[in-house]
């Protein structure tokens, strides 16, 4: 095998090679790998970044799994208020994975000002409310501090929302309650302690955060009872998998949703996204092989008379094939180490920069998300590195149509 190595390495390395036909030819095969290469990070790496985006922010404002009351409610509102007094809460003993369990309530109201108004979604959480989903989208304030001795005044409103009622941070508005009957709605004064900006227009345009106990209230509820409760979970991608142990350990008036049924649209079309990932990875590899297919019979049609000699000197077709495919890898191995350096330069300028905009009413970003994962870009290159080779294996036989008679006589 050493020997393959060294003669494919002379081969390379010779001068001549500069002034032959293959010389140009193997630059385009190194350039388009590379091309190919920046665009299947570029696409690999956007469209895996907008599927985390989106699960952060849907999760954001309704965890990953949700327990409530069974109902056919798809508005947002709580119905029927669940028992805090639940065996898993504040966590699950029995099932591994999960990060958080907290609770929350919901309740339309209407925020009025002097010179406008807005329909809204009040969301109640308590001192469990896991803030670390929440702060990535904080653009002025804080998240407010839930769970004190007294209910909190304090909300957390869109910058959307906002900019609609003409309404800046630690201001005070009204907002209305509706009243089951006809009971008057109830009428509560908020003050703003902080601004969120997820870019998620249909939340962004609905969802105010706030006290769990304000809802209580509204609602005329006992301090035991909530309207359901969200789980965070470690990893999203065991989400079917915990939605299913989760609700063979809780109570059988209790049901479980995952976001992907609560958002099936969203989810139907971010899967998508890997079908589409997968069409572009592999037009480009068989792209790429097909250059490298020309650029090998190129070189093995320019060795013809090398080839003649070795067979002559007795090495076999198998031999001559492994030191070809040999410099083959090492073409490929030069336009991936290429397309590596553009590609994850331009996708590194993407994540911290903020270089390439979208619209958020058709993404639900305002900037291109990239997702860089070292196990998915090493795999990727084995991936387009065997697959080439692969494809290589077929012009390779070539070598043993090569008489040493004709090919010595002529030459």
């Amino acid at each position: 095998m050493k020997v393959n190595f060294f003669i494919a390495g002379r081969l390379l390395a010779d001068k001549d090679n500069k002034n032959k036909i293959s010389s140009p030819i193997i630059k385009i095969a190194i350039v388009s790998i590379a091309i190919g290469m920046v665009i299947m990070l570029i696409s690999m790496a956007t469209g895996m970044g907008l599927q985390h985006k989106i699960r952060e922010k849907i999760s954001a404002f309704s965890g990953h799994i949700i327990i409530s009351n069974f109902d056919t409610n798809r508005s947002g509102l709580t119905l029927e208020p669940v028992s805090l007094r639940q065996e898993f809460y504040p966590r699950f003993k029995n099932i591994e994975g999960i990060k958080n369990v907290q609770a929350f309530a919901t309740i339309g109201g209407i925020i009025r000002t002097s010179k406008d108004f807005e329909g809204i979604i009040y969301k109640g959480v308590d001192s469990l409310y896991d803030k670390d989903l929440f702060k990535p989208y904080i653009i002025e304030g804080k998240i407010p501090d839930f769970g004190l001795s007294k209910p909190n005044d304090s909300v957390l409103i869109s910058n959307t929302i906002a900019k609609r009622l003409n309404l800046h941070l630690h201001d005070k508005f009204n907002t209305y309650f509706i009243r089951k009957g006809s009971q008057k709605p109830q009428l509560r004064v908020f003050k703003i302690a902080g601004i969120y900006d997820s870019g998620f227009d249909d939340f962004d345009k609905t969802y105010i955060l706030g006290d769990l106990r304000m809802v209580q209230k509204l609602y005329k509820w006992q301090d035991t009872l909530t309207g359901g409760f969200e789980v965070i979970l470690n990893d999203f991608d065991q989400i079917d998998e915990k939605t299913n142990q989760i609700y063979e350990n809780i109570s059988s008036t209790l049901n479980t949703t995952s976001i992907k049924e609560k958002y099936p649209l969203i989810f139907n079309w971010l899967q998508m996204f890997d079908f589409n990932i997968l069409m572009i990875l592999s037009i480009i590899i068989f792209i790429a092989g097909l250059n490298m297919i020309t650029t090998l019979l190129v070189m093995i049609l320019e060795k013809r008379s090398f080839i003649a000699i070795l067979k002559v000197l007795g090495s076999n077709n198998r031999r001559l094939q492994r030191i070809f495919l040999i410099q083959a890898a090492y073409i490929i191995g030069i336009g991936l180490l290429i397309g590596n350096i553009l590609g994850l330069s331009l996708i590194l300028l993407q994540k911290y920069f903020g270089i390439i905009h979208l619209n958020p009413e058709t993404y639900y970003v305002r900037t291109a998300p990239v997702y860089i994962n070292l196990k998915y870009v090493l795999m990727l290159n084995a991936g387009v590195l065997i697959s080439i080779l692969f494809m290589l294996l077929l012009p390779v036989l070539v070598i043993s149509k090569i008489a040493p008679a004709k090919v010595l006589k002529y030459d």
